[in-house]
C-alpha cells in the first residue's frame, strides 16, 4: 500500500486565501489513475485551513482556542476536501472522505480504526484524509496537520512507500542555490524559516519524513507540478526528488 500526502502548497495558492489549484489537482488525480495498488491520500490545508488557523491563532498544541475559530477552520477544510473529492470522482477514482475524527480520540490514534483504513483502500476505494481542527477535551482543541497524520498512519499501516507531494522538487541544501538533496538517511538538514507556516511547513515535513524513515520505511518528496514523478517514485523509476531511505 502507498501513502500519498498532497501538500497545501500544491493543491492551493498560498499567496491568495481560499484559492484551490483545481487544474493541478485534476492533473494529479489523472496520474493517480495509473496506480494498480491500494493507496491512501492525505491532504493539507494550504490557503484554506492555514489561513484561518493563523487568523484565529490556533496551533498544534492543545489549548482553549476560539470555538468559532475551530468551526471556521473545520468548515474550510471540508470545502477544500470537497474540491479534491470532486476532482477524484471526475477522474474515475473512488474517493472515500475520511475525516481524522474517524480514527482519532483526543490527540491519540485509535489503532483499530486506523487498521480499517487499509481495508477500505484494498476494497477499491481511495480514503481521502485531511488535516483538521480537532476537539481534544476539557474545552481544548488543536490543529492536527496532514504531515502528522502521515506518521500516525505509517506506524500502523506500514506502507510500501510514503510520498509527500510538494510545490518544489524536494529538500534543498540551500534555498538560494536550490541544490537538491537526492537522498537522506537519518539526518535532518537545517531548514530556514522561509518555509514555515502554522503547522511547521517544510521543517515539519522533514521531521515527519525522518520519523517514518526510522520505522524502516522509505519516503519520497516529489514535485506535484510534475505529477508523473509520483508514479515514477512508486515504480522506482529515475526522477528528480528527495528519498528518505528507511533505516
Amino acid at each position: 500500500m502507498i501513502l500519498i500526502k498532497l501538500g497545501g502548497s500544491i493543491i492551493t495558492n498560498k499567496e491568495k486565501s481560499l484559492t484551490a489549484r483545481k487544474s493541478t489537482i485534476d492533473k494529479i488525480a489523472k496520474s493517480l489513475r495509473k496506480l494498480n495498488e491500494p493507496f491512501v491520500v492525505v491532504h493539507g490545508g494550504g490557503s484554506f485551513g492555514h489561513y484561518w488557523s493563523v487568523k484565529y491563532n490556533m496551533h498544534t498544541r492543545p489549548a482553549r482556542y476560539s470555538q468559532h475559530g475551530v468551526a471556521v477552520v473545520k468548515n474550510s477544510m471540508v470545502s477544500l476536501n470537497k474540491i479534491i473529492l470532486d476532482s477524484f470522482l471526475k477522474n474515475r477514482l473512488n474517493p472515500y472522505c475520511l475525516p481524522p475524527t474517524d480514527f482519532m480520540a483526543g490527540n491519540r490514534p485509535v489503532i483499530k480504526k486506523v487498521k480499517e483504513i487499509e481495508k477500505i483502500a484494498k476494497s477499491n476505494l481511495v480514503p481521502v484524509i485531511f488535516g483538521d481542527a480537532l476537539w481534544y477535551g476539557k474545552k481544548k482543541s488543536y490543529i492536527l496537520s496532514g504531515d502528522k497524520i502521515m506518521t500516525i498512519l505509517a506506524k500502523t499501516l506500514r506502507p510500501r512507500l510514503s510520498i509527500f507531494v510538494l510545490n518544489v522538487d524536494g529538500v534543498f541544501s540551500d534555498f538560494k542555490t536550490r541544490n537538491l538533496i537526492y537522498e537522506m538517511k537519518g539526518q535532518k538538514p537545517q531548514v530556514s524559516k522561509i518555509a514555515m507556516d502554522v503547522t511547521g511547513g517544510m521543517r515539519r515535513k522533514i521531521e515527519e519524513a525522518t520519523r517514518i524513515s526510522r520505522l524502516g520505511l522509505d519516503v519520497f518528496f516529489v514535485n506535484g507540478n510534475k505529477p508523473q514523478r509520483i508514479i515514477d517514485a512508486i515504480k522506482r523509476k529515475k526522477f528528480e526528488g528527495t528519498l528518505f531511505r528507511g533505516i
